[in-house]
């Protein structure tokens, strides 16, 4: 199916065309058509399946249809609610990209940056708002943002909201909208908490479910190397002298981690940039820029970036450490391989990893191949049995360290706010 069989107009198909796509993907197939209808839709669909255009596509053209209708100063009629500043950035720019023909206007807010210019643009009117939760609770208090003419509410990452600790944020957003709304929620996984929510959101919702988040995308070849925690930063190293590996996205589970692992490659003269909370906005957008312009050959990110990082042909994801969270080994992987391309995602796995690995290969109902002929092997032996708690008891989790640099690092737990990610 082309995307002209999806009774797009001429504005809307002329961007697509200019940003050369011209074959919708299986969630978008299914879901433009249902918004166009001004269906509510709960969409399940995990990372690099096509969801933003999904939803992006029809609101343009929605707002776009109804634009001549309006009178007056513009007022706010489509929200998009999403957990991070860099999925905020990459939504605006795919409505930028998508509506450049439709005269709309849009605009993105988030914290760790000064409100000022958000407000004035504010000011001026936009028909379309990205948000995060805590910058836009804040500009609602301050009487910078009215939702009271809101005709589209989309919840974006849900289950993503619950992992960050946002969901409280999203429910006081939630009283805040018109009870008169076209309402999109989109979640890679539905714990009860997360359907809970949906339940109340959605009117007689119709439903999308594309590549659910338990089974990873089929065109991402994965391997595991079983190696030793001190020897992760030469395993690294060795992966990196092979020319195949043109840029590489590298996960880490903490700042101070990423940190060093990028202080590690610039010894090596690789280079390399992190990507985390602390560091400004203006040095993440930097750090995302030179990476996707290919000035940067790895980027090192903590799971703030396991959603909002969009790279076109991104070949390889390197787990440095494997993730507390089996849905996030997912959400990880998932940054390559998007949109029918391949790719490649390669795990270390040291002997306190056991309990994570035993964990994501459950989740993904598969075992990730082994690759044993590396030159810092870590017997499989210390694998062969998973430690077990007492009945009623979860086993404990330890602190971890950066190689051979030693210093533990607290562990996350999911709920718990990520405010050190």
């Amino acid at each position: 199916m082309a995307f002209k069989k999806l009774d797009l107009i001429e504005p809307v198909l002329k961007a697509l065309s200019a940003e050369g796509y011209t074959t919708p993907t299986p969630i978008q197939a299914q879901s433009i058509p249902l918004i166009l209808e001004k269906r509510d839709l709960l969409g399940c669909a995990q990372t690099g399946t096509g969801k933003t255009a999904a939803f992006a596509i029809p609101i343009l053209q929605l707002l776009y249809q109804n634009k001549k209708e309006e009178r007056g100063p513009r007022a706010i009629k489509v929200l998009i609610l999403t957990p991070t500043r860099e999925l905020a950035i990459q939504i605006d720019e795919s409505f930028a990209a998508y509506g450049k023909f439709t005269g709309l206007t849009h605009t993105v807010i988030f914290g760790g940056v000064s409100q000022l210019n958000q407000t004035n643009i504010l000011r001026r009117g936009v028909d379309i708002l990205v948000a995060t939760p805590g910058r836009l609770l804040d500009l609602i208090s301050q009487g910078f943002i009215d939702l009271r003419q809101l005709n589209i509410f989309v919840l974006d990452e849900a289950d993503r909201m619950l992992d960050m600790g946002f969901i409280h944020d999203v429910k006081r957003i939630i009283t805040k909208l018109p009870a008169k709304r076209q309402t999109l929620f989109f979640s890679a996984t539905m714990p009860p908490e997360i359907q809970k929510l949906a339940n109340v959101l959605l009117t007689n919702p119709a439903k999308v479910e594309v590549t659910p988040a338990s089974s990873t995308v089929d065109a991402i070849e994965q391997s595991l190397y079983y190696v030793d925690k001190k020897d992760k930063p030469q395993l690294l190293l060795h992966l990196l002298r092979d020319p195949a590996i043109v840029t590489a996205l590298v996960f880490t589970r903490t700042k101070h981690g990423a940190d060093k692992v990028v202080k590690f490659l610039h010894h090596a003269v690789i280079t390399a940039a992190a990507i985390h909370g602390n560091k400004s906005q203006n040095a993440r957008q930097t750090a995302l820029s030179n990476f996707k312009a290919g000035k940067t050959r790895v980027l090192v990110a903590t799971d703030i970036a396991a959603r909002g990082i969009d790279i076109d042909e991104l070949s390889h994801v390197i787990n440095y450490e494997l993730p507390d969270v089996p849905e996030t080994y997912v959400h990880r992987i998932g940054r390559t391989g998007r949109a029918g391309n391949t790719g490649i995602a390669i795990s270390f796995c040291d002997g306190e990893e056991r309990i994570e690995l035993r964990d994501i290969q459950k989740l993904i109902g598969k075992q990730i191949p082994v690759v044993a002929g590396h030159p810092f092997p870590l017997s499989p032996s210390v694998f062969q049995s998973a430690p077990t708690a007492a009945p009623g008891k979860q086993p404990q989790k330890r602190g971890r360290s950066f190689g051979a640099a030693g210093g533990n690092n607290n562990r996350r737990f999911s709920g718990q706010r990520q405010g050190n990610r």
